[in-house]
């Protein structure tokens, strides 16, 4: 929410913003969308079909496809597509999809963004804490370096997909999210599977570091 600063009252006013989403249907996406129509902003969810409503715009980062002039004068962009990374057994070909279902997107987004006209005041696209790798009981912040092995690099690389609208002048933020805490599906909802059958337990030995969000 953006306030008047130029308000005659002591009372700000909200600036109504229109702010394009990819990946509206996850977790994190599906919550986003309410929050924004509850306070009275326009959400613009990307499709990967033919758009059917008026808050839809068609995409298709696969053949590389987006209808751009819809982008056109939005305020904002959050981009939230990605494979899920827990839903499948973690084979050659699964990697491949969750690096490239992120870089490609992501890069599809970032080159149209740069295009247009009337660019969006902000992209902000989605990264993890996997960026960090294990660090143990090391603090860590925004400055520090990127972890080694396969998430890492998937970050790394996903971050590096936002080039094209960070070398416009867009401002970019990454959002290093944890893991997502809510009843209505992701993580939490998995691990109160076994709990509910009777045969829960200890994750690990109950001393390792687990960061979490909560919707």
């Amino acid at each position: 929410m953006l306030p008047d600063v130029g308000a005659p009252s002591d009372v700000c006013t909200v600036r109504r913003v229109q702010v394009a989403i990819a990946g509206s249907s996850g977790l994190i996406g599906s919550s986003l969308v309410g929050a924004l129509r509850a306070a009275g902003h326009t959400p613009l969810r990307l499709v990967r079909r033919a758009a059917s409503t008026p808050d839809e715009i068609t995409w298709d980062p696969a053949a590389g496809t987006i209808d751009a002039a819809r982008l056109e004068g939005v305020d904002a962009v959050v981009n939230l597509a990605g494979a899920g990374i827990g839903d499948e057994r973690w084979t050659p070909e699964r990697k491949r999809l969750i690096l490239e279902s992120r870089t490609t997107s992501t890069d599809l987004l970032s080159r149209t963004l740069a295009g247009l006209e009337r660019r969006p005041a902000v992209l902000l696209s989605a990264s993890g804490i996997d960026y960090y790798g294990d660090t143990g009981d090391t603090v860590i912040t925004e400055q520090s370096p990127a972890g080694d092995g396969f998430l890492p690099d998937v970050c790394v690389r996903w971050e590096g997909a936002t080039a094209p609208a960070v070398d416009a002048g867009i401002r970019t933020c990454f959002l290093r999210t944890g893991i997502v805490q809510s009843a209505d599906g992701g993580a939490l909802k998995r691990s109160l599977l076994p709990f509910k059958l009777g045969i829960g337990g200890r994750f690990g030995d109950g001393r390792q570091w687990w960061s979490w969000i909560s919707i």
